[in-house]
């Protein structure tokens, strides 16, 4: 939760509000409250400061825009010569795109825009780029025809492009905004989050997704008050707005007055002083009220978020999402590059175990660094992603697995692939660890002992094959965020049935129990680091169905430790039973809810 600054009535009151106070409703996905002057930014482009250029500047400037123009040609060209040796039918569809993107570059409405503006407006490059294409995609709104209003997405990525190559030089995107901003978009995907410094943004709220997707996940991770799936969202807000972002119960009021502003004043401080409870937690043991010993881990994107787990009292990290190396870059990052950021966070949790989860970008965590690796997929969530990326390029692979290893000789390391669904992959991923010691034990290179191998559960049909995985690996990891999406086929990053996604559904508690029963018979250790973990309305089942490993974001930990020693596992596993009976998640939920009040 964001609760650092000077308080919400101080930050509001240094901007007062321009126009009448306005009320939007979405999707409260990540828990706080923050209040800030609004930063819009364009869908699709790194957000960049915008600055004044003197006169004799200008001509500078349009070199180094055209230098830009040029750099992203010379790599549009690239990838099309890498596309002829893809199948027929994918390079058809690829060739057609980058001679589309190409287009925008040579001469186009947008080139010639952005050099009229740096000269006329004497702004830089990268804000020139962002207003031609807001001027230029009102133009294309504005167009009966689908077909060439649906041409502003090349537009868009042409400019995403250019802004990349125009700020590539040490540039950290949103760097240029005063503390406590809000970052209203769109759409907001996982690698602008990433972005996102929580000394200087202080929350955000976008039109578009849902309370499960990764942006949210990511939001939580990072203790950001976030609103997604704001209806009338788009157009609502300018840039200098004050606005107050209640990721809570869901608000977003635009331009508060001062009655608003007291009474976001007074929850934020009652939950500032329930944080500072919570905290006293941070060194008692997570024992349930009959002796139980459960660990309790933290989830992590960034090494940003290191100190807040160890703020949190984690016992080691349960999972460590890789993807972030791979994103807002334009080549994915060498095994050195890898090392020296996974010898950050094994060495920062001073000898606690560090779970790497390989490389799951796909669905909703795209990074254009690997471009090249995936084509356009009609259904991402089901396409080439996770492990069968890493299978199909296997110098990803190793280099990532070497870097983990490297890492290991620092801390105890594991290894963990997600989107597992046979134990042929698993088998094939286990060649590669032990090649990739082959190869590093010649070269006298320190390395981790024979790290685990696990097994992320987190499709129907891992978990139905559980028995047979447990018998090609070292531990399971239970991902019940895509096992829930999975199950009940819903997209949990979709608004429009954002509604629909439902981890209490019969069918995935079942499919958590058939996988919790697989790894204790093979005495395989077991962790759960979904959504559900972080939730301490949850606790009292997940513990009766036997899990006694959780991992999750580091602001839930300490509401999940207290919940824990609160409970008698025993009642809990007489609680689970009968979740396990019922037939609709709609029973499921109110007994949950019942069990809560009676504890």
């Amino acid at each position: 939760m964001k609760t650092e600054g000077q308080g919400v009535a101080r930050a509001v009151a240094e901007v007062p509000p321009a126009r009448p106070e306005q009320h939007f409703t979405g999707l409260g996905v990540s828990a706080g409250i923050a209040v800030g002057p609004a930063h819009v930014v364009e869908r699709g482009l790194i957000d960049v400061p915008e600055y004044r250029l003197e006169a004799d500047a200008v001509e500078t400037e349009i070199a180094r825009f055209r230098e830009a123009v040029a750099l992203s040609a010379s790599q549009i060209r690239t990838l099309q010569a890498k596309a002829e040796a893809l199948p027929e039918e994918v390079a058809g569809q690829l060739r057609h795109l980058l001679d589309a993107h190409l287009l925008m570059l040579s001469g186009s409405r947008l080139v010639r825009g952005v050099e009229a503006r740096i000269r006329e407006a004497r702004i830089n490059a990268e804000a020139a780029v962002q207003v031609q294409l807001s001027e230029i995609a009102q133009a294309f709104a504005g167009m009966e025809d689908s077909y060439l209003a649906g041409k502003i997405d090349d537009v868009r990525e042409a400019s995403a492009r250019l802004v990349r190559n125009l700020t590539r030089a040490g540039y950290q995107a949103f760097s240029g905004l005063a503390p406590g901003t809000i970052i209203i978009a769109e759409e907001i995907t996982p690698a602008d989050t990433a972005l996102m410094a929580r000394a200087r943004i202080g929350g955000f709220a976008a039109a578009l997704g849902g309370a499960e997707g990764h942006t949210a996940i990511m939001a939580r991770s990072l203790g950001l008050p976030a609103v997604l799936g704001v209806a009338g969202l788009t157009g609502a807000v300018r840039s200098g707005d004050i606005v107050a972002v209640d990721g809570v119960r869901g608000g977003l009021v635009v331009n508060p007055d001062e009655a608003t502003i007291a009474r976001l004043e007074r929850r934020r401080r009652a939950l500032e002083r329930r944080e500072r409870q919570l905290a006293r937690l941070r060194q008692v043991a997570a024992t349930s009220q009959d002796g139980v010993r459960v660990t309790l881990q933290c989830n992590i994107e960034l090494p940003d978020e290191l100190p807040l787990a160890q703020e949190a009292g984690a016992e080691g990290i349960g999972l460590l999402r890789s993807e972030f190396l791979y994103m807002n870059r334009d080549e994915p990052p060498s095994e050195d590059e890898q090392y020296v950021a996974l010898k950050e966070i094994v060495g920062g949790m001073a000898g606690a175990p560090v779970t790497v989860r390989t490389l799951d970008v796909g669905s909703d965590k795209l990074a254009y660094s690997l471009g090249e690796h995936i084509s356009p997929s009609v259904n991402p969530a089901l396409g080439l992603r996770a492990v069968r990326l890493s299978l199909r390029t296997p110098a990803l692979l190793e280099a990532q697995i070497a870097a983990i290893l490297r890492a290991g000789a620092h801390g105890p390391v594991r290894i963990l692939v997600p989107m597992i669904t046979s134990v042929d992959e698993i088998r094939q991923v286990r060649k590669a660890v032990d090649k990739t010691v082959r190869k590093l034990t010649r070269a006298r290179v320190p390395i981790a002992d024979a790290p685990p191998l696990g097994v992320m559960i987190e499709t129907p049909g891992a978990a139905l094959a559980a028995d047979a995985l447990a018998g090609a690996c070292d531990f399971f990891s239970l991902g019940t965020n895509d096992l829930t999406m999975y199950t009940l086929a819903i997209d949990r990053g979709d608004e429009q049935v954002a509604h629909l996604y439902d981890p209490l559904h019969p069918a995935v508690l079942r499919l958590i129990r058939f996988a919790a029963d697989a790894a204790r018979r093979a005495r395989l250790p077991l962790n759960l680091c979904g959504e559900l973990a972080g939730n301490p309305r949850f606790t009292a089942m997940l513990l009766g169905l036997g899990l006694r490993d959780l991992s999750m974001a580091p602001p839930h930990l300490p509401r999940v430790k207290q919940r824990i020693l609160a409970l008698d596992t025993a009642q809990a596993a007489r609680h689970a039973r009968e979740l396990l009976s019922q037939s609709e998640a709609g029973r499921i939920a109110r007994l949950i809810d019942a069990y809560q009040q009676d504890a």
